[in-house]
């Protein structure tokens, strides 16, 4: 995926630096148990979206689930650690997530809170997806090449979900002026972020 595929296909800025891949296959149980916490916590987070916003049928119909692939996910993930002999390690401080966190309107409208909501867990995916997609293409492990395509193509499905969502509930016109600004923003957060082979982001 070259830097035009990764504007036009995920509408990221940015594309991950070719030398993250090298870095992560150094340290595969540290990507593998970062990787399975990253979709538990995409798992409880769609919970908590569910719970907060139980009036939005078609939130609620459209994440429920996402909750269930996302923790079959982990569990595949944690399989997979098993398999290798290898262990689940602590949880880490997610650097990238904390500094797209900050970003969110904290006041305003409960519909902008909505929103940046939403468009935090689609670029979450979407980052996610063009790590995988480079993990896909890069390791020098043929089955593990194989492994990371199967999520690179199911995160891709998320990423489109939760911009349909916003969209759905809100102006469009909206979303996209403020999808914009999300963006802009984690092209310089993962500017300014180290780069590191024992985290997905």
């Amino acid at each position: 995926m070259n830097e035009e595929d990764v504007k036009n296909i995920l509408g990221l800025q940015l594309p991950t630096d070719p030398r993250w891949v090298d870095l992560a296959g150094l340290s595969m149980e540290a990507i593998l148990t970062d990787h399975a916490y990253c979709e538990q916590k995409a798992a409880t987070s769609c919970i908590s979206l569910i719970q907060r916003y139980a009036d939005k049928e078609k939130l609620v119909t459209e994440l429920a689930p996402i909750v269930t692939e996302e923790w079959g996910h982990f569990r595949l993930v944690l399989a997979e650690l098993q398999k290798r002999g290898l262990h689940l390690g602590k949880q880490r401080k997610d650097i990238y997530v904390n500094k797209l966190l900050e970003f969110q309107r904290k006041g305003g409208s409960v519909e902008d809170r909505f929103l940046d909501q939403l468009l935090t867990m689609a670029l979450i995916e979407a980052r996610s997806c063009e790590r995988f997609k480079r993990l896909s293409e890069g390791l020098d492990d043929a089955y593990l090449r194989k492994f990371y395509r199967r999520f690179m193509e199911s995160e891709a499905g998320h990423y489109t979900l939760f911009i349909d969502l916003a969209e759905t509930y809100i102006d469009k016109e909206k979303v996209r002026t403020r999808w914009a600004a999300w963006l802009e923003y984690e092209a310089g957060v993962m500017q300014s972020t180290e780069l590191r082979g024992d985290r997905i982001h």
